[in-house]
């Protein structure tokens, strides 16, 4: 009994230095966070000011702020459409369709956009959306679309589209990957029963594939979710939120509101919510996949 209490209290001990590190490098500035967007104040203010809710009153007011969570929204769903959906629909065809050494070398052509920096990529995609010199503008009048030509980064209709666009061609093939490491884990045998059983591809992929990679499914969600809504260098880098704040996100509105406008209250509030959204979406996704695992 004594043995064991002290192997507790040493384990203990081995865990306070990195639980020390977390409380004060993660929640403390969290709770620090939530406390502040409470107050009125500014980089040259002598003391932060009690204003209760009316940060989040001027966020609620605030056209940009809705603009900014439209363009997350709709950044999450395309993001997850695309690199959970697409990416798992690849990972199953590089891994029944592909011949080994063919295999290895697309994963790398894949692999290839995400070991680019953020800041790296924007500035390629701009090249590309140049409406003068821009490879995109020059194939849609190559192949006789001149209608469909657009100051793509400088239309308020199309930036943020552009950013998303650029984002997918980044992450798409990381997520792939990673299920292609989940679908590897899979008992061959399960495919060679349900082959037998006259189960094609496209059953085989429902019934076995989907739900043995369902663990994998529910990181890449939730990973992928809580970037859409942290997202900023993408933004930040190809548009700055432009033009008239119709690329805005969360983030860089934060940004903005922050060091721009010199509001820290309103900014540490706009910071509460996407905290809020994150830890929400994280939460309802694995308690879905905890009720799945359950019902099966």
């Amino acid at each position: 009994m004594r043995e064991s209490l002290t192997t507790r209290v040493r384990g203990a001990l081995w865990v306070l230095p990195a639980l020390g590190l977390v409380l004060v490098f993660v929640y403390y500035p969290i709770v620090e966070n939530v406390r502040l967007s409470f107050f009125h104040w500014s980089a040259f203010s002598p003391r932060p000011r009690f204003i209760g809710l009316d940060n989040y009153r001027e966020a609620w007011h605030d056209p940009v702020f809705w603009q900014a969570l439209r363009n997350n929204i709709a950044y999450a769903v395309i993001s997850v459409t695309v690199q959970v959906g697409f990416s798992l629909v690849l990972a199953a065809l590089l891994e029944d369709h592909v011949g080994r050494r063919l295999r290895g070398f697309l994963r790398t052509i894949y692999f290839i956009p995400a070991a680019l920096s953020i800041t790296v990529a924007g500035m390629l995609f701009q090249f590309l959306y140049d409406p003068h010199i821009g490879l995109l503008n020059r194939f849609l009048g190559a192949v006789g679309l001149h209608s469909f030509e657009h100051s793509w980064l400088g239309e308020s209709h199309t930036a943020i589209w552009g950013v998303i666009a650029m984002s997918q061609w980044q992450s798409f093939g990381y997520t792939a990957v990673l299920f292609v490491v989940a679908i590897q884990r899979i008992p061959r045998e399960y495919y060679e029963a349900a082959r037998v059983d006259g189960a094609g591809k496209i059953r085989s992929f429902f019934v076995i594939t989907l739900p043995m990679v369902r663990e994998m499914t529910t990181l890449v969600v939730i990973v992928t979710v809580s970037g859409a809504f942290l997202v900023f260098n993408e933004v930040m880098v190809m548009t700055a939120g432009g033009p008239s704040n119709s690329s805005q996100v969360l983030g860089t509105w934060l940004y903005q509101s922050a060091f721009v406008n010199d509001d820290m209250g309103y900014a540490s509030a706009i910071a509460t919510i996407i905290f809020l959204i994150t830890l929400l979406a994280a939460a309802a996704q694995l308690l879905y996949a905890r009720r799945r695992r359950v019902e099966t």
